[in-house]
């Protein structure tokens, strides 16, 4: 049994294993479909996880005061 990476409940075309990002960031380049949205879909999706860039979350950092590190 193989486990997803990802949880894909969208489709994109930013994520497709075939589309090539543009220049711009904001259109994909599909050689089905040409230039399209990243965030359209068609029937020839397929997921490439290596695409998908996650979240960032910052660390927590908590504020330290001079009375932290004294003795």
């Amino acid at each position: 049994m193989s486990r997803k990476v990802y949880d894909v409940k969208e489709p994109r075309c930013a994520y497709c294993l075939r589309g090539k990002l543009s220049a711009d960031g904001e259109t994909v380049l599909c050689p089905k479909k040409g230039v399209m949205d990243k965030y359209f879909s068609c029937k020839k999706f397929k997921y490439d996880p290596l695409k998908r860039i996650p979240e960032e979350k910052k660390p927590f950092m908590p504020e330290f005061t001079p009375d932290d590190f004294a003795l």
